[in-house]
């Protein structure tokens, strides 16, 4: 990963391309990486469709899979786990806002 990149956090991605999924946030870190879909999904231990299939929406992510991909891609697992349940409540039409911390 180059160091000479800018972060920008969730709000500010989403003030700009609207609502932040897991398939989203994994193609961003994905291409961050320059990795193909190929590598990636061999890093995340699924198939290149399904990581296809995430990164275009059409395949919803468990909290319990966003965690995985948290540990894996060495990220916050709250926030990926934010965005996957996030994503089902956006699936099934209930306009809810999730926040989410870890239990102690």
């Amino acid at each position: 990963m180059s160091t000479n990149k800018k972060w920008y956090g969730i709000k500010d991605l989403e003030a700009r391309y609207g609502p932040m999924t897991v398939g989203m946030f994994v193609r961003a870190f994905r291409m961050s990486d320059e990795i193909s879909q190929a590598d990636y999904a061999k890093k995340l231990k699924i198939s290149k469709a399904n990581l296809c299939d995430i990164e275009k929406g059409r395949k919803l992510v468990s909290p319990e899979r966003a965690a995985k991909f948290a540990k894996i891609l060495q990220v916050s697992e709250v926030v990926l786990i934010r965005l996957a349940i996030q994503d089902m409540l956006r699936s099934a039409k209930l306009n809810y806002e999730v926040s989410l911390e870890k239990a102690s």
